[in-house]
């Protein structure tokens, strides 16, 4: 029995060099698990056109919603570890484990960080007719009226939401939170005045600040960006070491060939390389990266730790 289970090992192994040889040899499955438009869904067709001219095969992108990406997480969790079929995710990925106490994976022993694709700051906004003009306005309206200043954003755990309560909590400050189940209409309330503020992607924020819909006190980023230079960064507003993005990454199910992994490592980056790919996430307003895998789960393993500390110094509990 023994022997039998050494030459079954032996042959597995060889079939995984093999079919490392050869990857891929088939069209790779991308999983968004968000909705088609948004801001991953979007990146993610871009790059994997790129990705598949690299790869020799076609990439193709399905989309899997629902309960802030873990339905699509886990989908690819427990998916074949053969390499075709990969994750397409983003801020949430670091957020869930302290957002969930049940999830059927296990964020860190379950998929290897491939690559970092991109990070896209938030800008803090508010309506085109505020009497706010600046972001020491908006913490001084803040402190003097604790409670009843309201920011948008698209759920708990959102990246927009932890900006928020990052920038709250760095000035002492106590704001209210008004979810909203997209981007989308937190932005057109913000325009109507409904809410106060909110960190919006700047993707889908900066168009209406340039028309003149929105005026930005700040950006989320660790320096100000080139589109929008006369708008100060939260770090230089009062808050040293502030940063937060809305990152995309790709993830593989552990287990995957070490070959095979780093065939699709190396793609990425030089897939995300590539200029006209670079030149097209930045007109989304994305900043590109193309990391290493290490370099990708270092980021992961820093997300997880912050995105616990700020739920757990605003008060949020794991459902």
């Amino acid at each position: 029995m023994k022997i039998l289970r050494n030459l079954l090992a032996l042959a597995a192994a060889g079939y995984a060099c093999v079919a490392a040889a050869h990857y891929p040899d088939r069209p790779l499955k991308m999983v968004v698990p968000y909705s088609a438009g948004g801001a991953a869904d979007v990146q993610a067709r871009l790059v994997s056109v790129k990705l598949g001219a690299l790869l020799g095969q076609q990439v193709v992108v399905e989309n899997r919603p629902g309960a802030s990406g873990t339905i699509g997480a886990a989908y690819v969790a427990h998916a074949p570890a053969d390499g075709y079929t990969v994750l397409y995710d983003a801020t949430a990925h670091a957020v869930n484990p302290a957002m969930y106490k049940s999830l059927t994976y296990d964020t860190r022993r379950d998929f290897i960080a491939v690559s970092l694709v991109s990070l896209t700051p938030n800008l803090l906004v508010v309506p085109a007719a505020s009497p706010l003009r600046t972001i020491q306005d908006l913490t001084q309206a803040a402190r003097a009226r604790p409670g009843r200043v309201t920011y948008g954003s698209p759920g708990i755990g959102t990246a927009q939401y932890l900006a928020a309560e990052l920038y709250a909590h760095g000035f002492g400050l106590k704001l209210t939170h008004v979810p909203y189940k997209g981007g989308a209409p937190a932005l057109s309330d913000l325009m109507g005045g409904q809410i106060d503020m909110m960190f919006s992607n700047m993707a889908a924020s900066s168009p209406l600040v340039r028309s003149g819909k929105l005026r930005a006190l700040a950006v989320s980023a660790r320096a100000r960006v080139p589109g929008l230079p006369d708008v100060p960064t939260v770090a230089e507003s009062g808050i040293p070491g502030y940063e937060m993005y809305e990152w995309n990454g790709v993830f593989l199910p552990a287990g995957v060939p070490a070959d095979v992994a780093g065939t699709l490592e190396r793609a990425l980056h030089e897939a995300v390389n590539d200029p006209a790919t670079r030149r097209k996430l930045a007109d989304l307003g994305a900043e590109p990266v193309g990391s290493s895998s290490r370099d990708f789960a270092a980021f992961v393993d820093r997300e997880m730790k912050r995105s616990a500390q700020v739920l757990a110094e605003a008060g949020i509990q794991a459902e």
